[in-house]
């Protein structure tokens, strides 16, 4: 069941994140992130590791958008 949710919690993560690719709106990355974090860390708890996968992948994805807009230094 935590695995349901934690899947469920990285689709929020990537639709914000879609959005987050558009120019102007880079800084709901710092949005993104943290919430692909709960999802992983709900992944963790869970006994697969499908959900967890998932959102880590996000958060590299979305970390290395952040990075190249300079959000991160």
């Amino acid at each position: 069941m935590l695995n349901i949710v934690s899947i469920l919690i990285g689709l929020v993560t990537l639709a914000a994140g879609f959005v987050a690719f558009v120019p102007f709106l880079g800084w709901l990355n710092w949005l993104v992130i943290p919430i692909g974090i709960a999802g992983a860390g709900v992944g963790a708890l869970s006994s697969s590791n499908a959900g967890r996968n998932f959102n880590l992948i996000l958060i590299v994805i979305f970390g290395l958008r952040l990075m190249l807009g300079g959000g991160i230094v």
